[in-house]
């Protein structure tokens, strides 16, 4: 599953905590409602809500980097100020340098 691919290479990368996984945007939307969250992994199929509606109804100040398997939403995603997009499946690699966006510009 993507969620779990996402936090074994996240635990590779230093000065990153994994503070939720979430399996619907309900639940996502509990966590950032309840902590302080500064990056959000989000992906653009959710249960109940588009990843794309689930962004423009958090706070603007958490930044999200899409995770999808669908190319047809990527500029609607950097619309909304996405720092990165990245496509299923989605390599170390690339996860990397996305994070490494994040940090330069943030």
């Amino acid at each position: 599953m993507a969620r779990e691919i996402i936090a074994t290479h996240l635990s590779k990368i230093g000065n990153i905590t994994v503070a939720a996984s979430c399996s619907n945007a309900m639940e996502a939307f509990q966590i950032i409602s309840s902590q302080v969250i500064d990056l959000v992994f989000l992906d653009i199929n959710m249960p109940e809500i588009s990843g794309i509606s689930f962004a423009k109804s958090i706070n603007k100040s958490i930044r999200i980097i899409f995770t999808t398997a669908y190319r047809d939403y990527a500029v609607e995603g950097f619309e909304l100020q996405a720092v990165d997009y990245l496509l299923k499946p989605i390599s170390f690699e690339r996860l990397l340098k996305a994070v490494n966006t994040y940090f330069e510009v943030y």
